[in-house]
């Protein structure tokens, strides 16, 4: 068994639009994620198929977000469809770097106008991801949050290396005490620096939006990327963090 170190990157890349929609900036998006080499990308709000936006937008992409963001870097990569409308979709994504399995996109919807998923997976080295979108009421995330806990609980091992990342949605802190109490995960950016990330809005960002939880591994390092570039693109701030642990 060797210590091996692990770069993660999470991003609600806002269907690779600006934070006012004002402009489409996928091919930006994409330059500064491969400029973080991550080992694994956790992206949120990803579009699968748009009809519309194929026929009005010069620059669309003929692929799908994610493969187009994938590239040649991450030649391993999922989708879990989350939000389904009569033009198309969009959901989470995971790009890595290493060969990894899907063991299913957990639905959390609580209502049909908010679609939302847990995209969950396990890679070779036996590293379970799961990139989640939360919603946006309090009385959603906890019924969310319990849906995490049971299959988290149910088909993960307490002694397996385990990420959870994503838009939590979470500025009150009432999911991130659940998940400290019930599973033990703790958050990079707070084990670094003390305080969890402001990371929404991009431009001035105040709430608490996004986080990258861990277990069973050491946080090296943590950041928020709010400046330029990034505060140009999306609506969130990005996080990356990097972990050691025994392979």
């Amino acid at each position: 068994m060797s210590q091996q170190s692990l770069k993660v990157l999470s991003y609600n890349i806002h269907k690779g639009f600006s934070h006012f929609n004002t402009h489409y900036l996928l091919d930006n998006i994409r330059d500064v994620v491969r400029a973080v080499d991550a080992d694994l990308v956790f992206l949120q709000e990803v579009i699968g198929e748009n009809v519309k936006h194929r026929r009005r937008i010069n620059n669309w992409v003929p692929e799908t977000q994610f493969e187009f963001l994938a590239d040649s870097v991450w030649p391993f990569h999922a989708y879990g469809k989350n939000a389904i409308y009569s033009h198309g979709h969009h959901g989470n994504a995971v790009l890595s770097k290493t060969p990894f399995q899907v063991l299913g996109n957990i639905e959390l919807s609580q209502f049909s106008i908010s679609r939302r998923g847990m995209l969950m997976g396990e890679t070779k080295t036996g590293i379970y991801v799961l990139c989640v979108h939360l919603g946006l009421f309090a009385w959603e995330r906890r019924r969310q949050l319990q849906i995490i806990i049971d299959e988290i609980e149910s088909r993960i091992d307490p002694g397996a290396p385990l990420i959870l990342a994503g838009d939590f949605n979470d500025w009150h802190m009432q999911v991130h005490r659940i998940l400290d109490k019930r599973l033990g995960l703790q958050e990079a950016y707070l084990s670094r620096h003390q305080r969890v990330a402001r990371t929404f809005p991009v431009g001035l960002p105040l709430l608490k939006m996004d986080r990258i939880y861990y277990r069973n591994m050491d946080a090296v390092n943590a950041l928020c990327f709010s400046g330029t570039p990034w505060s140009r693109l999306s609506d969130h701030c990005a996080l990356y963090a990097e972990f050691s642990l025994s392979l």
